[in-house]
């Protein structure tokens, strides 16, 4: 690791943050009765969970 790679952002961590985001907001969404904004907060949140997988897989073949 150089000394100037220990202050970049890590983008999966913000992915993770982002998709535990839609989750939560998806289930409120839901609980408040509110069923197409859960479908579309939840196909958000998919959009997010197949980037992560994508990273994931980039990073274990390095």
């Amino acid at each position: 690791m150089t000394m100037f790679g220990l202050f970049r952002k890590n983008p999966l961590e913000k992915l993770e943050k982002d998709y535990q985001s839609k989750l939560q907001q998806a289930m409120e969404a839901q609980r408040s009765g509110n069923i197409q904004r859960y479908a579309e907060l939840s196909e958000e949140a998919d959009g997010i969970y197949q980037k992560i997988k994508a990273l994931e897989n980039t990073d274990d073949r390095e």
